[in-house]
């Protein structure tokens, strides 16, 4: 039986993990903080593969949304509503590969999409997308954490920094934070932004576009939304409990990062967001924020996700990617067969380390 250590609390991390243990692998997850605690608490988690992606990346991204159609809980497939610069274009693409989409005119919206204001959608219209959804990330990363225990694997949380420990050539385990180390046959590096840094200390390079992130989670609100919505100043959707959570590409430009590694946020980036949020939903609710996540959200260098075994480095595996929500259960799935010897995938064949070398 093979001894397995994963390091990192997140989706990718705990998916791994769990596919592990339930195949039959003696799995120990290390977190250096809690489950949960970095890209995976303070993603928008919009279940999609909308983008105009290589057919590889979006033969995947399409296999991530079955598995969480499988899953049934914690996921709400309700649809996707954009609209802005590009959309058309993205309309037709999706039109032409397959993808289920939908032009809908103002009136469309008002009948299709409740919760949504009419007046702020342009002139020529949005687009929608009824196959999308959202994921409650942290409720389903606590979820595969207990099958994870059920099937007998334990969790470490809290152990600080970890770091693999290199004899020969291979890893034979995980160093974590207080110094103890914890023996393995194979190691799955899933730290999200702490990827590129971990490799680095190895000798490996990966490129890396990892940028700051920023989510804002509303109190509770009355409003019917059901759908995820992409603008051009938020983008948001409903969460448990009544509450909304959103993000925006202008907002992270305005997170500070501070020399100690910290963030700083002015009041008046959370304060924007609440105001773009309530300007594109029907009735302008007034939105007060209940609280919100800022830190690092991972991005490989060429915005396609990293996963798979580590070029010289025997034993040694990663996960690295944005689309972590999306991913999350697929990768988790195939990176487990890879790690106990059942062959590469050919599913990730696009997605090696090796390519920047090349």
């Amino acid at each position: 039986m093979s001894q397995v250590v994963v390091v990192g609390g997140g989706v990718l991390g705990v998916s791994a993990a769990a596919h592990l243990a339930q195949r039959g692998a003696r799995v120990t997850l290390l977190t250096e903080a809690g489950l949960a605690s970095e890209a995976s608490g303070r993603s928008l988690s919009w279940l999609n593969s909308a983008g105009d992606f290589p057919p590889a990346y979006h033969r995947l991204r399409l296999l991530g949304l079955d598995r969480y159609r499988a899953l049934g809980t914690h996921v709400s497939f309700r649809g996707g509503l954009r609209w802005g610069d590009g959309v058309r274009a993205s309309y037709e693409h999706q039109s032409a590969i397959g993808y289920p989409a939908r032009w809908l005119t103002r009136d469309d919206v008002a009948a299709r999409v409740p919760g949504v204001d009419p007046a702020a959608v342009p002139e020529e219209g949005a687009l929608f997308n009824p196959d999308e959804g959202w994921v409650d990330l942290p409720a389903l990363v606590d979820r595969l954490a207990r099958d994870l225990v059920a099937a007998g694997g334990e969790v470490r949380t809290g152990v600080g920094r970890c770091a693999p420990v290199m004899t020969g050539g291979r890893v034979t385990g995980v160093r974590a934070g207080d110094g103890a180390v914890v023996g393995a046959d194979a190691v799955v590096l899933a730290t999200g932004a702490g990827v590129p840094g971990a490799l680095a200390g190895l000798g490996v390079h990966l490129p890396d576009a990892t940028s700051d992130a920023l989510l804002v989670r509303t109190a509770p609100v009355d409003t019917p939304l059901a759908a995820v919505l992409n603008t051009p100043r938020v983008a948001l959707r409903p969460a448990p409990g009544g509450a909304l959570v959103m993000d925006a590409g202008w907002s992270e430009a305005e997170v500070v990062r501070r020399d100690d590694g910290g963030f700083d946020v002015h009041d008046s980036t959370v304060a924007g967001l609440l105001q773009e949020a309530a300007a594109v939903l029907a009735g302008r609710p007034e939105l007060t924020v209940e609280s919100y996540g800022v830190g690092r959200k991972p991005i490989p260098g060429d915005g396609h996700p990293v996963l798979g075994p580590v070029p010289g480095v025997g034993g040694l595996h990663v996960a690295f990617t944005h689309s972590g929500a999306t991913l999350g259960l697929i990768a988790g799935e195939l990176l487990a067969g890879e790690v106990l010897g059942e062959g590469p995938s050919p599913l990730l064949a696009a997605f090696r380390l090796e390519r920047f070398a090349a």
